[in-house]
């Protein structure tokens, strides 16, 4: 089985300069445990936040999560597949960089994502 048959395809997305309680709502809100982050320019790169990101880098140091943007905690680079690619790759991938979830490319854009979850339900098919 290939990443683009079980892939996530909406996902939510925010600026690079979003406020970090305002994108806390809204994933608490929809169930989310991560965002895409949008690169601010031309010569950067996207990125992602984790609730484990908001968890380690900001919550359990004190910090007001009012005063951070999405760009002061954002992980990069991501760690990208191709639509194509074997599940097995990306589950290889996930061990490696010990992430849960990889994003889905066709040519330069991230058209989905793929989680842990995912994995776990595709290898129940």
């Amino acid at each position: 089985m290939k990443v683009g048959e079980i892939m996530t395809t909406k996902f939510l997305a925010v600026k690079h300069d979003a406020n970090l309680k305002v994108v806390m709502k809204i994933m608490a809100d929809k169930n989310i445990r991560s965002v895409f982050v949008k690169p601010k320019d031309a010569g950067d790169v996207p990125g992602v936040i984790a609730v484990r990101d908001i968890v380690f880098k900001v919550l359990a140091k004190g910090m007001n999560p009012a005063q951070v943007k999405a760009s002061d905690i954002v992980s990069k680079p991501l760690v990208c597949v191709d639509k194509d690619m074997k599940l097995e790759y990306a589950a290889m991938l996930m061990d490696k960089f010990n992430i849960a979830r990889v994003w889905v490319k066709e040519g330069k854009d991230i058209i989905g994502v793929v989680s842990l979850l995912d994995l776990v339900r595709a290898a129940l098919k």
